[in-house]
């Protein structure tokens, strides 16, 4: 873990507009009655109890929770399933024939796949797992484009008792290498390719090349994408099978295995500033508890709604809100595989117009740009269907909030903007949409059953500093696969038994909780510990903004100064006197501390391929450093091209 000073933030950015929940929604809403939160705050482990009675068990727990810090085990004793609690369960109802799966191709092939036929297709790709080898506690890996047989096999291994691994599609060979190798993973379920952009992206071609060096691998199963895709898939004999040849000779008849509750369900990688990926590891009752419940509370999923997360299932959001959460909900569940700006810039909304989508979950990331692109583009589409928005990923500004919930939500849709991480399983901090009045760029309090602090470097509370998780949660990571030692260090070491996810935050006069970015991208400037959220969000208030970074630069006199990359709405003229304006806009908005030494405008901004603004490269970048570890992000070429340019234009 980075040193990090520990005195407390500064707390800079005011925001005071509060948006109170419809009346319609109030009254309707899932979750209603504001006792909830007194109510799980006086028994938390009766509170999970009764959410956990909401799924499907083989056998009932024996205790709800044994925690010998930092370790925790929920439901012990208890037995259930999570592909038997997102399908069997919801057979004998109307359920049945209700569409699971809605989900369109980049190319505009469509397919829909009823509760049933889910069923019946995991249930094949289980028993095409037992007969090429895999049993209980195996690990399998999975690198797929956005398509359904992602979701068929990650149930598939739920089903017959393996640990799903998966890796997004857009990861290099490399990076496939080191998953696979860490996990051990026996068979790797893959796809001759997939769309992005209008291009094909050849995963198979990857996945030949991260093979050459992966011992554990025994079999590979490749998915047909299909719809015209003309991507030769090359085969080695014995080891490479095409996923739909053994699927017509597989039986439909795959109980459920039933699992303890602490058997392992999942490990996803997720990047460490240092050192190998942090294979997260997650197990079955507590993390179903968590994604079942959270999905329905925060997203108040209704029978008829037709949900959309736009997260690759290749995260953490992919998992717990594509798939396990919405699916043991019995929700109809859209997904789409390719990108936002393709072949037009309204891809979405047309999307959300096709299929009457009610709720959209999606990322600030986004949003900026869809702001950066204008409004223009969503007016040309019926959005009425929508009922409720979700931001997850990083913290969003206000500005973004409010144009979310203005251009998209027509002012008709609660924003819950959602706090979260790969580590915690499952959202943790969110408004609850029938009783939370909103602030634009607050995740707002933490959920009824979870506890949530702002502390300072000695564990004491205050009202701008680290957020801390002093209480165990059900679908908090057990350890780091392979490395508890690591997952001590790493997460419980900051204070006694206290989680530190590594998120500066602060509390405001109505107890409200604002996230400030991570406390490894936190500006310290003369002696002012400046979250970044605050200093992007002012510079996002300015009508010219569509979406901003701000890093640290070495200062002799400051210790840092402030550069800003900005990236402006289209149409916006780029000159001095600009230039001049947002640095005095953030000086009115927050502070003249917080006012940038230097700016520069930049097309694009370094983000990971799950939307991550990569601060740590801008930093590299304002400081002419040599640039460090590219390979996860979504375009490499941003970086050269802002680097090229900062050493150009520095102001």
């Amino acid at each position: 873990m980075s040193s990090v000073p520990e005195q407390a933030f500064e707390a800079l950015l005011a925001e005071d507009r509060l948006f109170p929940p419809g009346e319609a929604l109030r009254g309707q809403a899932n979750v209603s009655d504001a006792g909830v939160y007194a109510r799980a705050a006086a028994d938390p482990e009766a509170f999970w109890a009764e959410a956990a009675r909401e799924l499907h068990w083989f056998r009932g727990w024996d205790r709800v929770l044994d925690w010998t810090p930092p370790h925790a085990r929920w439901f012990v004793g208890g037995q259930l399933n999570a592909a038997y609690n997102c399908l069997d369960r919801h057979l004998s109802s109307a359920r049945r024939n209700k569409a699971a799966l809605i989900w369109e191709g980049e190319p505009g092939d469509e397919r829909v796949l009823t509760y049933w036929d889910l069923h019946r297709e995991v249930s094949k790709f289980g028993n095409v797992l037992k007969g090429l080898g895999v049993v209980k506690g195996d690990r399998v890996a999975i690198y797929l484009p956005m398509i359904p047989e992602a979701v068929i096999a990650m149930l598939a291994c739920a089903r017959i008792g393996a640990a799903h691994s998966v890796v997004f599609g857009g990861f290099s060979a490399e990076s496939l290498r080191d998953r696979i190798n860490d996990a051990q993973a026996k068979v790797l379920v893959t796809a001759d390719g997939g769309y992005r952009r209008g291009r094909v992206v050849h995963l198979k071609a990857a996945v030949d090349e991260a093979v050459k060096d992966t011992p554990s691998i025994r079999h590979v199963v490749v998915v047909r994408r299909g719809g015209g895709l003309e991507v030769p898939a090359s085969a080695t004999d014995g080891r490479d099978h095409w996923y739909d040849d053994l699927m017509r000779q597989a039986s439909a008849d795959c109980p459920a295995e039933p699992m303890d509750a602490e058997d392992l369900l999942y490990i996803l990688y997720t990047s460490g500033t240092t050192g190998k990926p942090k294979g997260v590891v997650h197990t079955t009752g507590g993390y179903l508890t968590q994604v079942q419940a959270t999905a329905r509370w925060v997203f108040d999923l209704k029978e008829n709604d037709v949900y959309w997360c736009t997260a690759d299932v290749g995260w953490v959001t992919g998992h717990s809100y594509i798939v396990y959460g919405p699916l043991a909900n019995g929700a109809t569940v859209f997904m789409y595989e390719g990108a936002p700006d393709w072949p037009h810039r309204g891809r979405f909304w047309e999307l959300i117009q096709k299929y009457g989508v009610t709720i959209l979950y999606t990322a600030p990331t986004a949003i900026r740009a869809f702001m950066r692109w204008g409004p223009s583009w969503p007016d040309q589409f019926d959005l009425s269907s929508l009922r409720l928005l979700g931001s997850v990923g990083e913290p969003i500004n206000p500005e973004a909030w409010m144009w979310y919930a203005e251009h998209i939500g027509h002012g008709r849709c609660p924003v819950v903007d959602t706090w979260w991480q790969t580590e915690t399983g499952g959202i943790m901090i969110s408004p609850l949409p029938g009783i939370t009045s909103t602030k634009p760029g607050s995740a707002t309090r933490p959920l009824p059953g979870i506890t949530a602090s702002v502390l300072n470097g000695e564990g004491s509370d205050v009202r701008a500093g680290f957020l801390a998780i002093p209480k165990p949660w059900p679908g908090m990571l057990r350890t780091i696969w392979g490395d508890d030692e690591r997952y001590r260090q790493t997460y419980w070491s900051k204070w006694p038994n206290v989680y530190f996810p590594g998120d500066g935050a602060k509390i405001d006069d109505d107890g409200y909780l604002w996230l400030l970015g991570r406390v490894d991208d936190v500006l310290n400037v003369a002696g002012h510990r400046i979250g970044t959220m605050e200093v992007e969000s002012a510079l996002v208030d300015h009508p010219a903004v569509a979406e901003a970074a701000v890093v640290g630069k070495a200062d002799e006199i400051k210790g840092q100064a402030i550069a800003a990359f900005v990236t402006v709405k289209e149409g916006i003229l780029i000159t001095d006197a600009l230039k001049a304006e947002l640095r005095q806009h953030v000086a009115d908005k927050i502070g003249a501390i917080a006012r940038p030494d230097a700016i520069l405008f930049a097309a694009d901004l370094p983000k990971t391929r799950s939307g991550k603004i990569m601060r740590r490269l801008l930093r590299d970048i304002a400081e002419g450093r040599a640039m460090g570890d590219t390979t996860t992000l979504a375009d490499p070429a941003v970086v050269a091209r802002l680097k090229t340019e900062y050493e150009g234009k520095e102001s």
